[in-house]
């Protein structure tokens, strides 16, 4: 079903065809439209998702309205409201595509029964979630430590590709400035 997942599991632990077959068996794929929800805040939140096409986004909307961007995803990236995943409770996340989108769906159970049965595959969720942890606690230390103009020039050097594909309103969001700020930052 999905050579790039497979590659993607790969990039850390080797899987014989058998295994791969086996995993891939536990994952659904939905396709969705621009600008439709993944996952929607007070929805329950059944599944993760690695994306095999298009661009999405995660953001929380505050009682005031604002929305804060937590998360851009892009192919072979994984996204989901993972509070409410891990609790099987309801999203306080908005996922939403940026791009139409193909995703590989995982449920929860699923994915304990796999991590549970091939020692592979749950080396291979720890190590991502490790490296989840690793990118949210500097995303964290940006905002408390840096200034516009440093995290600006970080997100380009993370993420040269998204510059092309994420509107300047999302990105300066992402920021935490202004649309007019970002300009003056990227002339």
């Amino acid at each position: 079903m999905s050579k790039e997942l497979r590659e993607h599991i790969e990039a850390i632990t080797r899987l014989t065809d058998d295994e791969f077959e086996y995993i891939i068996s536990h994952f659904t794929v939905k396709k969705l439209k621009k600008h439709r929800f993944l996952v929607q805040a007070d929805e329950p939140v059944t599944n993760d998702f690695w994306v095999r096409k298009g661009l999405l986004i995660a953001y929380y909307s505050n009682d005031q309205g604002k929305e804060h961007i937590m998360q851009f995803a892009m192919e072979d990236w994984w996204i989901t409201d993972y509070q409410a995943y891990f609790n099987q409770s309801k999203a306080t996340l908005n996922v939403v595509c940026l791009e139409d989108t193909e995703v590989l769906c995982l449920s929860l159970h699923n994915r304990e029964k796999i991590c549970r049965e091939l020692h592979k595959i749950e080396h291979f969720f720890r190590r991502k979630s490790n490296a989840g942890y690793i990118a949210l606690q500097k995303r964290i230390l940006t905002f408390l430590d840096s200034s516009a103009k440093e995290r600006y020039e970080q997100f380009l050097m993370q993420y040269p590709s998204l510059l092309q594909r994420i509107p300047k309103t999302l990105i300066a969001s992402y920021l935490g400035v202004s649309r007019e700020t970002l300009s003056r930052l990227s002339s």
